[in-house]
């Protein structure tokens, strides 16, 4: 079992939020991309921000979007498509739409719409 998986979603959110903010991109564009991936709205995100929620709870209570599989590419030099554990994808499809984000992309293709 990854490390990952048990740490909380909470700890690594501020890392996303800064990563975003330094390349001009807002927390309502990160929670957006999360909204859109795991359908947790404001109001339930930040009860798992709260509450500590770890990444395998996370990803647990969410509800995938089905368009999540068309996320592919390379994050820290593994392709997200290849990844064969389902909640390790999970996480890397969050990272990946993370780094699209930092990189500039239009939201409407983050989203994959």
């Amino acid at each position: 079992m990854s490390r990952i998986f048990t740490t909380s979603v909470s700890s690594v959110y501020p890392h996303y939020q800064a990563k975003l903010e330094r390349k001009g991109r807002t927390k309502a564009e990160l929670d957006e991309a999360i909204e859109w991936l795991t359908g947790f709205d404001d109001e339930a995100l930040e009860r798992h921000l709260e509450a500590g929620t770890t990444f395998e709870e996370f990803f647990e209570q969410a509800t995938l979007n089905p368009n999540a599989t068309l996320i592919t590419g390379l994050v820290c030099g593994v392709r997200v498509e290849e990844v064969e554990d389902p909640l390790m994808r999970k996480i890397r499809y969050l990272d990946k739409l993370v780094d699209e984000l930092a990189r500039g992309k239009a939201m409407e293709k983050v989203l994959r719409g």
